[in-house]
């Protein structure tokens, strides 16, 4: 009887101690965009998610929710300032709701190219804005890109500003490419994304600008017929990570999911480099017309933009954006 009860006591103490073992955490993260799956950014979105798995060994796993799932660009940032969503990737126009510092990064042909571009946002301009978008409720993990923006219309080929001119030119509701379009004398449209392909389809509106790997992934050639590689202004995306929720990651979890932003950025970059010009190509068969106007006149006309963004995001901001990209080009 005694060696039957201290059998019984031995498995009850097993047991309790299975139960009082603490199981392996697992932090599951939200990351929520605007752009179809065959989009850069969301090739290089899954690829993070599947890097931070590896690296973690599971213990991280991270949901992504695509082409606006949870909402509009805008509503996706909200959703992450708050903290029910744990990271996005936004524009520094979205950005610039949050901080008008990101405003004055956007402004209308800052750069000459896109290696001039990396080497300012993942150097100076990064350690100047991380503590500034951390302020305003964002950790900054690391900077992607979203590309050079050409103008599409259905009207007819734009060779020269004059060509712009009166034209209803759709833009997201971003006071740089608002200021930008307005200066070359286009009619501008305020337009969420998630309404654009409708609102050229009906005729709402003649055109709109955007890279060229966004115009070919939302088929944008089935409602335009002319494309002018204007590169009129370039955008990085910013991989942010709600400053609400950080604080729940471990710092070598944190350490894991920054360098994965910082490994994913790299792949989206060298993606959009790629099919930057297949996707042209594949433009140009589809039917659009491609013109590669003179900038120099584009370009000339910009100082009323200028002074209207300077006075949204504020003159030394935009004085410290332009020294920071000068510095990048001299290399």
């Amino acid at each position: 009887m005694k060696q039957r009860s201290s059998r019984l006591a031995l498995c009850a103490s097993f047991v309790l101690f299975l139960a009082g073992a603490p199981a392996q955490a697992e932090v599951m993260l939200k990351l929520a965009h605007y752009v179809p799956d065959s989009h850069p950014m969301a090739i290089a979105a899954k690829a993070f998610a599947e890097e931070v798995a590896k690296r973690s060994n599971g213990e991280i796993k991270v949901e992504i929710y695509p082409n606006q799932t949870l909402g509009n660009p805008d509503e996706i940032m909200q959703q992450t300032k708050l903290g029910a969503v744990d990271m996005a990737l936004p524009t520094e126009g979205q950005l610039g709701k949050y901080e008008k510092a990101f405003a004055a990064v956007s402004l209308p042909f800052l750069f000459d190219n896109a290696q001039q571009a990396r080497r300012a946002l993942d150097g100076p301009m990064h350690k100047w804005l991380a503590p500034i978008a951390e302020k305003a409720g964002f950790v900054l993990l690391g900077t992607w890109e979203y590309g050079f923006r050409d103008l599409t219309n259905s009207k007819h080929p734009i060779n020269t500003p004059a060509d712009v001119a009166g034209l209803k030119i759709r833009t997201p509701p971003e006071i740089q490419l608002e200021a930008a379009m307005s200066a070359l004398g286009a009619n501008v449209q305020k337009i969420n994304f998630n309404e654009l392909y409708l609102a050229l389809s009906q005729h709402v509106v003649d055109g709109e600008e955007n890279p060229i790997p966004t115009i070919y992934s939302i088929k944008l050639y089935e409602v335009q017929k002319y494309l002018a590689l204007t590169h009129h202004v370039y955008q990085g995306i910013y991989h942010v990570f709600s400053a609400a929720n950080w604080g729940k990651l471990k710092p070598a979890q944190q350490k894991i999911v920054m360098q994965a932003s910082l490994d994913a950025g790299k792949l989206e970059r060298s993606l959009m480099d790629k099919m930057e010009s297949e996707d042209l190509a594949k433009l140009e068969a589809a039917g659009m017309q491609v013109t590669r106007p003179d900038l120099a006149p584009f370009r000339a006309l910009m100082q009323p933009a200028y002074a209207r963004i300077a006075a949204y995001a504020g003159a030394d901001n935009v004085k410290r954006v332009q020294e920071l990209a000068a510095e990048a080009r001299k290399h």
